[in-house]
């Protein structure tokens, strides 16, 4: 893709999603959304690949589906109560309409069946792109429309998220399913804590861009989309697949890694509200999800190239990619659970 092109389309998709994130009408809020899913589809769709289009077209649906329910409920809220704000969404329709658009939006169970088949047809730097920067948008207006929704509703919808997170990766070979699974997972978590304790929720997402963003760019520097390929990695680079490993148990939620934080902090937050049930059966489809990252830690550092692998085989060639960020991130996502005091301290 043209350069200038590129950076025109980027810019549009950072505009849309601060626009978003400044807006208290509902009216430049969803401009925000539109210019957003405008500026990424031809980011999607620039392989010219069949598959490409195809998930392309499945996420430019489902997005304008989410999009124009959105509209509905503030447009019914308006009619009803008289108010645009954001804030004063009162109407038990236009809340539960706008729950259910943002769960749309964001690939939250029941409504997830979009994610796993667009970020399948996807390169691994635009998945990225959508499973961590696209978040961002439909989070900031769910942080805001939270105390009018139904508690209940929230709850059964995080369960539900975590359940067929966990659920859905556990027959998987293709690594981009696998981490779409981990997204409704992960989001079915923040959900789980938004009502009670929001802060969490921004933590639990900020963590989950960081061990996202390390593990896309581990997969992209070792070129592997399947787990067989994905048993190759140990021969390019062994430190890289020790730090992958790693990455993979900390999104796991494995102490002493960085993603045992907020589990831990979600865990305890729910015992005190009175949820020790909730608390359990999210504890318990952690498990579930813990199992897919186990497998593919095996795949990765203890099993040998076998000979009779399809993949094509590895060379020792001279390396250009910028591993910076990947340093970087991969710090971030395996040291920062010694912060906890400083972070419940805030």
């Amino acid at each position: 893709m043209n350069p200038y092109v590129l950076t025109i389309l980027l810019s549009s998709l950072g505009l849309g999603t601060v626009l978003t994130f400044a807006s208290s009408h509902w009216l430049l809020a969803w401009m925000g959304l539109e210019i957003n899913t405008l500026a990424i589809i031809p980011i999607m769709a620039q392989q010219h690949h069949p598959r490409a289009i195809e998930a392309t077209t499945k996420y430019f649906l489902t997005q304008a589906t989410a999009a124009a329910m959105i509209l509905f409920a503030s447009t019914t809220n308006a009619w009803l109560m008289g108010e645009w704000e954001i804030h004063q969404l009162s109407h038990p329709l236009a809340t539960t309409t706008v729950m259910l658009a943002l769960a749309l939006k964001l690939g939250l169970a029941p409504v997830h069946f979009w994610l796993p088949e667009v970020l399948q047809g996807l390169e691994l730097t635009t998945g990225l792109i959508l499973s961590t920067w696209q978040k961002l948008a439909p989070f900031a207006l769910m942080i805001q429309v939270t105390p009018t929704i139904n508690s209940p509703l929230l709850v059964a919808i995080g369960l539900l998220s975590t359940l067929v997170g966990g659920w859905g990766g556990l027959n998987q070979t293709q690594l981009r399913k696998i981490l779409a699974y981990s997204s409704i997972a992960h989001l079915g978590w923040m959900v789980l804590i938004l009502q009670f304790a929001p802060s969490l929720t921004l933590l639990s997402l900020s963590l989950y861009i960081i061990m996202t963003s390390s593990a896309f760019l581990t997969l992209k520097t070792n070129n592997a989309l399947t787990i067989n390929t994905l048993a190759t990695s140990w021969t390019k680079s062994p430190t890289l697949a020790a730090l992958a490993a790693l990455v993979l148990l900390s999104l796991g939620g494995l102490p002493p890694l960085s993603g045992f934080m907020p589990k831990w902090l979600i865990l305890q937050e729910l015992t005190k509200q009175g949820l020790p049930l909730s608390a359990t059966l999210a504890a318990m489809t952690a498990l579930l999800s813990l199992y897919f990252y186990l497998r593919l830690c095996y795949a990765l550092t203890l099993t040998i190239y076998p000979n009779t692998l399809t993949a094509t085989a590895p060379w020792r060639l001279n390396f250009t990619m910028i591993t910076l960020p990947l340093s970087i991130i991969t710090i971030l996502a395996l040291g920062l659970l010694p912060l906890t005091p400083a972070v419940t301290a805030m």
